[in-house]
């Protein structure tokens, strides 16, 4: 860690416990994010709920989560990232407890409002995590930060032992504990990001919501949410997808197929973090390149009947670069608006979040009007392809536009 050299006015050992602790943080708060995964089907069984009402019920904290990035993110830009990290962390706890005091289906919908701040907690992290480290390590650092997507392998690993043992409340009790011990720590560990404590030492006064709003009409931004919607909304998509997949085309046991699907989902959270070493070392641009490129490839493969074991290898192959891609979109934000990380993270981290909760749904509709499981990589194909022209369309505009206008090197990222 020691490599991630860090701004003058911030110690090494600073940024790193900034670093770390955001990390296990975040790995805390995705584990409560996706809770409803494991508890939901209990909940279904024990309610009587319809299909419907199960989806909306498991969908809700990460609508939730996704919507309310803008906001955390804007406020984190605002107040600090040490604060609003905190108080997020603090409600979603309450929430969570709640959720296990919850009887009725109203009660757990809205319980799943609070719930979800647990994955808003993202576009707070980057925020808070960026200021800490100079321009050619945050890829690196926020790479690392975004591992702890590995969250919810642990709510898939260690729920189901609860639930089994004590009841899905439990789980809810022990998760909800887990955030506020969490959020406790956090607080006496860690101190104000550089960039805060620079507005307060300046006596700033706070940019008003709209004109920390101002670079979300700029066309650029939403290139790099649709980058992220199909980096990580379609990672995290699949990682649900696979299961009903597996099962459905290749007659897979329900058991083997989710260990395959949690296999897929952990390396593809931990690779993260190399995918943000690599976008500094070669640039973002170089690896968004490789990822809508593999992925162009291993979706079209993937929309034509293949045997198993080509699919599942295939299937490896196309959520490592989502992975590197997850990471690369990230090192551009605070390269291109490094006074409006949090609003314009914020965006990206919640078109993403919609993606894993649509995507799902879309698929499980194609699948129903063509009748062709395979209908959903050629969905993937079709986002990842709009995906590399507009990038590449929108890079040789801006290269003929500004080249002779920014220093040499520029364009290289």
């Amino acid at each position: 860690m020691s490599a991630l050299h860090t701004p003058d006015s911030t110690s090494a050992a600073e940024s790193a416990r900034a670093l770390w602790i955001s990390t296990a943080a975040f790995t805390v708060c995705f584990a409560v994010w996706t809770i409803f995964s494991i508890v939901g089907i209990r909940i279904k069984q024990e309610l009587g709920l319809s299909e419907a009402q199960f989806g909306l019920l498991i969908g809700m904290p990460i609508l939730t989560g996704s919507l309310s990035r803008i906001l955390l993110g804007v406020w984190t830009n605002r107040y600090g990232g040490r604060l609003v990290y905190t108080v997020t962390m603090l409600v979603a706890a309450v929430a969570t407890f709640l959720l296990s005091r919850a009887t009725t289906y109203p009660e757990m919908l809205i319980a799943g409002l609070g719930v979800g701040l647990a994955g808003g907690s993202f576009a707070v992290g980057v925020a808070y995590v960026s200021p800490f480290f100079p321009a050619h390590k945050q890829g690196t650092a926020l790479g690392i930060f975004g591992a702890g997507n590995v969250g919810a392998a642990v709510t898939k690993f260690f729920a189901p032992f609860v639930l089994l043992a004590f009841g899905w409340e439990a789980v809810a009790e022990i998760w909800a504990a887990m955030l506020l011990i969490t959020a406790v720590i956090f607080w006496f560990s860690t101190t104000d990001d550089p960039a805060f404590r620079a507005r307060r030492t300046r006596r700033d006064r706070p940019r008003g919501f709209v004109a920390e709003l101002e670079p979300l009409k700029n066309l650029q931004v939403w290139r790099f949410a649709l980058y992220y919607f199909f980096a990580f909304g379609g990672f995290v998509a699949l990682s649900l997808w696979l299961p009903r997949y597996l099962v459905g085309v290749y007659d897979f046991r329900l058991e083997t197929a989710g260990m395959i699907a949690a296999a897929y989902s952990i390396p593809g959270s931990l690779f993260r973090a190399y995918g943000g070493a690599l976008s500094d070392r070669i640039g973002a641009r170089k690896v968004m390149y490789a990822t809508f490129a593999v992925g162009a490839v291993a979706t079209l493969i993937l929309s034509f009947a293949v045997p198993p074991i080509a699919f599942v290898s295939v299937i490896f192959v196309l959520g490592f670069f989502m992975s590197l891609g997850k990471a690369a979109v990230y090192k551009y934000i605070p390269a291109y608006y490094p006074a409006n990380v949090g609003a314009v993270g914020g965006v990206v981290g919640m078109m993403g979040g919609i993606g894993g909760f649509i995507l799902p749904i879309t698929f499980g509709l194609l699948k129903d009007l063509t009748g062709l499981w395979s209908s959903c990589f050629m969905l993937l194909f079709v986002i990842v392809a709009v995906s590399l022209i507009w990038m590449n369309v929108s890079i040789r505009q801006f290269k003929r536009r500004l080249e002779a206008t920014v220093p040499d090197g520029i364009f290289a990222q």
